[in-house]
């Protein structure tokens, strides 16, 4: 599932191709991934451009030129596809035409993403109970944010209300980077070892965001490239091992993250 990383790109990739373009056309092809009608669809977008964007935790919101907000979400497999022929991807389900007949496409092979209208950002992240993105995150505020909570920090890294945009991959590496046990319940977290993970947040996103961005293999010492049963621990401490946490298939290394 795309996560905050992979939505950064998706955002830059608009910004590098249909961003200020005028919208002549807009195919709605998937009913189930349309959060709207056809035709309200058309009445917000024709004639309209894409002003600027935004990402906020796995959303891409779009802002028109009437002020109106289009809003998408990548589910397990959607992208964006920008084309300069007539030709339509395979599962092209959400299609916008511009003024030099180009055209962005969101392809969703797995149809779990997501196309919102909104006429505002904060009332969408608002209607959605959207918490604040991993990125604006401040120490005192992750803290406070995990006060009181019950469960376990894997479950709370990926609650999208408590922290919008870290996902199941980017969690685990999170904690195996700052060796605390996915399964450890919060309240048994130290003040000392919630700020170590805190400081590993943004660290981590930035050097996948940059890895994707320059096409470069993550650090040796990342768990993502070792997402599997028994590969070898990339501290070369024992094997990778998988469960279940929060019904998410979690990776983690036992001799790095032992379970208190």
């Amino acid at each position: 599932m795309p996560e905050l990383p992979e939505v950064t790109y998706y955002k830059k990739y608009v910004d590098a191709t249909a961003l200020h373009q005028e919208i002549v056309a807009v195919h709605v092809d998937d009913p189930k991934i349309a959060q709207a009608s056809e035709k309200d669809f058309k009445e917000a977008l024709l004639q309209q451009k894409l002003e600027k964007s935004l990402r906020h935790g796995k959303y891409v919101l779009l802002t028109l030129s009437n002020n109106k907000i289009l809003i998408f979400h990548f589910g397990m497999s959607g992208s964006f596809e920008y084309l300069k022929h007539d030709e339509l991807p395979k599962y092209a389900y959400f299609t916008l035409i511009f003024s030099d007949n180009s055209r962005l496409c969101f392809t969703c092979p797995r149809k779990f993403g997501k196309v919102f209208l909104a006429e505002s950002i904060e009332a969408f992240k608002k209607e959605h109970n959207l918490g604040i993105d991993a990125m604006d995150l401040d120490f005192n505020t992750f803290k406070n944010l995990l006060s009181g909570k019950k469960g376990s920090i894997k479950g709370a890294l990926l609650d999208q209300h408590l922290i919008a945009g870290i996902g199941n991959m980017y969690a685990d590496e999170m904690l195996f980077q700052t060796k605390i046990h996915p399964k450890t319940s919060i309240d048994k977290l130290s003040e000392s070892t919630i700020k170590a993970l805190f400081k590993s947040m943004h660290p981590v996103l930035k050097t996948v965001i940059n890895s994707q961005s320059q096409d470069e293999p993550l650090p040796k010492d990342y768990l993502t490239p070792h997402r599997k049963p028994d590969a070898p621990c990339p501290n070369g401490n024992g094997k990778v091992e998988k469960i279940k946490v929060s019904g998410r298939s979690t990776y983690f290394c036992p001799e790095c993250q032992k379970e208190k």
